[in-house]
């Protein structure tokens, strides 16, 4: 690929991932043939690299057909896409989908491919060679927690719904694109398997720092996941884009509060500080030995929760900087600051 197109991100497979792109939504439009209403009408957005942005919004409000704009899967009416300070509609469609990495509900993994096949696609596409696409597929796997050995070979129907939107996840990122578009890629697991991916894709992303836009209808999602909370009515239109704490904080009008619901006060205990937290419930640190994961005290309660649901503990303990247990905190002690929250 050219180095003035998107998807140039091709790292060393051994070397650092492709930094998060700019994404700048100018007045976006599009309107089908025959409809006397836009589907998304003058959407403008900007979205910081490597920032998540959730698009939250009730079916048919026009949030996955913009999100399908991005990568031109749909094109727009009119307006402007830039990626990384490049108009998109300059681009050869083909070309810049292989510098996106797009993840549906549906999955939508090849049945007669191998797992490994299907997570190099697009690096085959690319012209990779085979040492390297082979390299790449055993770090994804081992990226998003499943043994190479074991599953590379095997083939979709031979994996759980919850194996293979990891797989999913890992063909996304295979040949390290920029940019990643979700929609409501976890919707259809069931709700722990939901919820132990959605934390590992949290902590997934720390480390990878991608733009991601992501499509939900979940606002307990949206707030989990999101650093920005765009939520949308019809035909895209921007009602309130700030970060969660914000939106749970201050709703802008009685649209984003049905949203918010009476679950405000759980919600909004999650967006503690930890140090916050212990100030209120401090219990003394856990032994070492005990194999209970650790966090930081400027992480917030909902890392700590998304910490125990991916370790199975109902606790953590919390280190100083320098590494020294200062305290601890558990799934009760949460509940009582929930519970508290909402008396007040």
């Amino acid at each position: 690929m050219s180095e003035s197109t998107v998807g140039e991100s091709t790292q060393s497979v051994a070397g650092s991932s492709a930094a998060g792109a700019r994404i700048e939504l100018l007045q976006l439009t599009k309107k089908y043939a025959g409809q006397t209403q836009s589907a998304v009408e003058d959407i403008s957005m900007d979205i910081a690299p490597g920032e998540m942005v959730m698009f939250l919004g009730p079916s048919g409000c026009g949030k996955t057909t913009t999100m399908k704009m991005i990568n031109r899967i749909i094109e727009p009416t009119s307006g402007q896409i830039r990626i990384g300070g490049r108009d998109i509609l300059e681009l050869d469609p083909s070309e810049l989908r292989r510098g996106i990495g797009y993840v549906i509900q549906q999955i939508g993994l090849f049945p007669h491919m191998s797992i490994a096949q299907n997570i190099g696609l697009v690096p085959q596409l690319l012209g990779w060679d085979k040492t390297k696409i082979a390299t790449r597929v055993n770090e994804l796997l081992d990226v998003v927690g499943l043994e190479p050995t074991t599953y590379r070979s095997r083939y979709p129907k031979q994996l759980s719904g919850g194996q293979q939107q990891r797989v999913g996840v890992a063909r996304a990122l295979a040949a390290d694109p920029p940019v990643m578009l979700m929609d409501e890629p976890f919707g259809a697991t069931d709700p722990i398997t939901r919820e132990r991916l959605q934390a590992e894709f949290k902590r997934l992303q720390k480390s990878l720092g991608k733009t991601i836009v992501f499509v939900t209808h979940d606002f307990n999602e949206a707030v989990v996941l999101g650093d920005r909370i765009a939520v949308l009515a019809e035909r895209s239109r921007i009602v309130q884009f700030d970060t969660p704490a914000n939106i749970l904080a201050a709703p802008a009008n009685d649209y984003v509060r049905s949203f918010v619901g009476s679950a405000a006060a759980i919600r909004s205990t999650a967006m503690l500080l930890v140090s916050e937290a212990l100030a209120q419930v401090r219990t003394a640190p856990i032994p070492a030995d005990a194999g209970v994961p650790t966090i930081t005290p400027d992480q917030s309660v909902r890392d700590a929760i998304n910490a125990m649901l991916v370790s199975g503990s109902t606790e953590v303990n919390v280190l100083n900087r320098g590494g020294a247990p200062i305290g601890s905190l558990s799934f009760e002690a949460i509940c009582s600051l929930s519970a508290s929250a909402r008396r007040a």
